[in-house]
């Protein structure tokens, strides 16, 4: 979706593949194509365009995923594309959007 790209590594999303039954729902549902079948599970193939929307973990049958969406750093990245600038989360401690 136009080229956005999360702040690397901070993403909050976690998949617990002990509990993913491949079901490829989350496939269905990402926006960005974090995700791919790689039989018979899941796996994210790129951490770093997930924006934290939680359409994966809400839809999730077997509770395989988490996020926590809607976190600050989506927010710098939309936020730097519009003004033109870098993304700034401003994560320096204490509470931040990063977690």
């Amino acid at each position: 979706m136009f080229g956005l790209r999360h702040l690397a590594g901070v993403t909050t999303l976690r998949l617990d593949t002990a509990r993913c039954t491949g079901c490829s729902m989350c496939l269905t549902v990402c926006p960005h194509g974090v995700f791919a079948l790689d039989h018979p599970k899941v796996r994210v193939v790129d951490r770093d365009a997930c924006m934290e929307c939680g359409a994966c973990a809400r839809n999730c049958p077997s509770g395989a995923l988490a996020v926590r969406a809607g976190v600050g750093c989506v927010e710098a990245v939309l936020r730097g594309k519009v003004r033109g600038t870098s993304p700034d989360c401003s994560c320096s401690g204490g509470t931040s959007c990063c977690g």
